[in-house]
């Protein structure tokens, strides 16, 4: 992939700003994709579905053959979370750094013959395998109850420093597995062994007319030497690949690559390797895209012609070390908290690379909307401000994960999420990563990595220049001023200019390029040097009470019902013209960039639950505008994104009654008023 000019000189000097410090900072990312027309829930809210595995696979597929030629995909077992039927997975491509074969088997290709996969042949291979384990016997037949004619075959299995082992589980010759879904490798009886059985198992089973092998929990040097065994006696058997699931090891030899396709509500999420440089990063996005639009996959979504959002899942971004020794978080203290101070003065990085759905309640929530106050923020980043030099990754943890958190006390929804940096009392909890959160797919992989590298360069600049300030009480002003784009972007040109003073010169066209797509202009009039553009600006979508549900269960329902404009206006358009939404006048105020504005809330729907259920839904919009003896009418339909114009439409009658705020010092408007 060719880099932009621009960019790779900024990567550049981002790079040389860490090695002149001494800092090896790695750079993570969790990117989304969903099919080109996502159907069904596993595409808008729930982890699983029909469809979701089979496009898990189809890209494995083709980053294998574009990309990693000799990377092996493991179907893995993931999180089982609270109100989920089943546990989410994840494809695990793994693939040897130097580019190598993973085991030396896998190196020589499969013989050119069809696979003979019936009971016999089945037999003859497990046979094989027990003979390659050094072992004699030990295979314990499996009984699906879903299918009882399918071969399954389980094999306790354990290593030790003389090799393979395996001991009798006293369940018979054969073994119901659990009515559940899944490889036979996660449906064993395993609650049904004494305690003092070793639980571990490889099973082999056919299904869907491929060989599955479930790999059981070993480390590294046997793990390697059981897939040898298996591409091995597979050979031999003329079976061809067979489909690997099970628990892969971490890398205590440092030999391997991982990367992760997972399942997760709404999305496919990539799990991509830590990256030493921005330039890796970006290869990485690049890659993906070329093979998600393979396989019809996209990281965005289009609900209408005229009409782009992002996945609804993230595009999450880590800062880390190449190793938890080499990680600079631990060490730089301080470091850290210039970077949660200057992303709390900067709405905008909080809120222009993030989804629609912003505020307390979203994914990642500010810590400052979700502290009762600044004090404990400010005391916290000052503590830590003062630490000696040393090791401080268990006080940083401790003293960030409570604040840092949605307003439920959630520490993984925050827009600067710590709970994967050093939390002792959770599983994965320890891997020194902060996390980026308030960035959303985007529909190319040049924007995504743009903002990529503005995260790596505001991290270069502010080593080299901490930011000391205390934080900014940003009062109403946080959803009231920055919910609109047009401050949002003036805020953000603070931060590029901040950056070119540093020497990290950013060019602004990429971010305004995601700037108009992320806030699209839905009406542009112009009259002579009189012109309006309205544009859809942001709005805190509230968390609604506990609501029943059927089955005994409560769920939390998100009020979605309210939708905010921003109005933005020239000096001869503010000084000649008049607005009226709804018949009422709206007044305008100074904008950035020597512009007239007002922000404008309304009731789009009134979908049960929401709040204010005795407000009807204020659909359509209609906008009049008037210049003199001119009067031109526009109107917004509820399932309509842009305004059109209405010439034969009557006009609302002229209401006495202007639209107001709920107080002066706000600059948006709510219809909603009387």
């Amino acid at each position: 992939m060719k880099l932009p000019k621009s960019l790779a000189c900024v990567a550049d000097k981002v790079d040389a700003a860490f090695a002149a410090h001494g800092v090896k900072l790695t750079l993570g990312g969790e990117p989304t994709y969903v099919p080109d027309d996502p159907q069904g829930p596993e595409w808008s809210i729930t982890a699983l579905g029909p469809t979701k595995l089979r496009y898990g696979y189809a890209l494995a597929d083709a980053l294998i053959a574009q990309a990693l030629p000799n990377a092996v995909p493991v179907f893995s077992p993931g999180k089982h979370y609270p109100g989920e039927v089943n546990p989410r997975w994840a494809i695990i491509l793994v693939w040897n750094r130097d580019d190598s074969p993973l085991v030396t088997s896998l190196a020589h290709p499969a013989p050119a013959l069809p696979a003979t996969l019936d009971a016999t042949a089945f037999a003859l291979f497990a046979e094989n395998l027990l003979h390659r384990l050094g072992l004699a016997s030990g295979w314990i037949r499996g009984v699906d109850p879903r299918d009882e004619t399918r071969p399954v075959l389980v094999l306790p299995l354990d290593h030790d420093a003389a090799g393979f082992l395996t001991e009798t589980w006293p369940l018979g010759e054969s073994l119901d597995l659990l009515p559940a879904e899944g490889p036979a490798g996660l449906r064993l009886p395993l609650a049904s062994l004494p305690e003092d059985v070793n639980r571990r198992a490889l099973t082999i089973e056919i299904k869907d007319g491929a060989l599955h092998v479930f790999l059981p929990p070993l480390l590294q040097e046997p793990w390697l030497a059981l897939v040898e065994h298996i591409a091995a006696a597979l050979h031999d058997a003329r079976f061809g690949p067979a489909i690997f699931a099970g628990y892969v090891p971490g890398d205590e030899a440092e030999k391997w690559i991982k990367l992760g396709i997972a399942s997760d509500p709404g999305v496919l999420e990539i799990n991509l390797p830590p990256c030493a440089t921005w330039r890796e990063y970006a290869a990485w996005l690049d890659t993906l895209e070329r093979a998600c639009t393979t396989v019809g996959l996209r990281s965005f979504k289009q609900p209408a012609p005229d009409e782009q959002t992002g996945t609804g899942g993230g595009n999450h971004l880590l800062f880390g070390g190449p190793s938890l020794d080499e990680n600079p978080l631990f060490t730089h203290p301080a470091w850290v908290t210039s970077m949660l101070r200057y992303w709390q003065r900067h709405p905008s990085l909080a809120y222009i690379f993030t989804g629609q759905y912003v505020g307390p309640s979203s994914q990642a929530p500010r810590p400052d909307e979700c502290v009762s106050s600044l004090y404990d923020l400010e005391m916290a980043y000052r503590f830590l401000d003062q630490l000696p030099a040393g090791d401080h990754r268990y006080l940083l943890s401790e003293t960030l994960r409570h604040l840092h958190t949605d307003s439920s006390g959630n520490t993984h929804r925050s827009e600067i999420s710590f709970d994967k940096f050093w939390n002792v009392n959770a599983d994965g909890g320890c891997r020194g990563l902060v996390e980026f959160r308030a960035v959303e797919s985007l529909p190319h992989a040049a924007w995504m990595s743009a903002i990529a590298l503005l995260w790596h360069a505001l991290a270069a600049h502010l080593l080299a220049q901490p930011f000391t300030a205390p934080l900014t009480d940003h009062g109403d002003k946080l959803h009231d001023t920055f919910f609109l784009p047009t401050h949002l972007w003036a805020d953000f040109a603070k931060v590029l200019r901040d950056l070119r003073r540093s020497g990290f010169a950013l060019p602004a066209k990429i971010f305004r390029e995601i700037f108009e797509w992320r806030f699209p202009v839905m009406l542009t009039h112009a009259d002579g040097d009189a012109t309006l553009t309205i544009r859809r600006a942001h709005e805190g979508w509230p968390l609604l009470c506990e609501t029943p549900l059927e089955g005994g269960n409560t769920s939390r329902f998100v009020d979605t019902s309210i939708e905010r404009l921003e109005f933005t206006a020239s000096k001869a358009f503010a000084a000649e013209c008049q607005i009226r939404v709804q018949g009422r006048a709206l007044p305008l105020r100074r904008f950035p960039g020597g512009l007239a504005g007002a922000g404008l809330r309304y009731r789009r729907t009134a979908l049960y639950p929401s709040l204010h259920p005795g407000i009807p839904p204020q659909m359509p919009l209609y906008l009049t505008i008037t210049r003199g003896k001119k009067t031109t009418l526009f109107k917004l339909d509820d399932n309509e994104r842009h305004f059109a114009a209405a010439p034969h439409e009557p006009a609302p009658p002229i209401s006495m009654s202007p639209c107001t705020r709920l107080h002066p010092g706000l600059i948006t408007c709510d219809l909603r008023l009387a």
